[in-house]
């Protein structure tokens, strides 16, 4: 389990732990535990709806970062062929 979230979290190419993916998916957890606790306990515990907008702002922000990264055009410092 262990090995398979590492891999998750980090680059293919380089095997460094991305920390657009870390933030990612840390903040997917966070959403995911407090929609499943606010589903079966009702209460006062409930946060904000602004801090929920904020941290699903955050987490769609650097998964998109990290999905355009893969996209993009940008390979680094490899010198250019003229």
């Amino acid at each position: 389990m262990k090995n398979f979230i590492m891999s998750m979290l980090s680059d293919s190419k380089t095997g460094e732990v991305s920390s657009k993916r870390v933030v990612g998916f840390l903040g997917f957890l966070f959403l995911a535990i407090t929609m499943t606790l606010n589903t079966f306990f009702q209460g006062n515990a409930t946060p904000s709806k602004e801090l929920v907008s904020a941290v699903e702002f955050v987490t769609i922000a650097a998964l998109f970062g990290s999905s355009a990264e893969k996209f993009s055009k940008f390979q680094g410092n490899k010198p250019t062929q003229e």
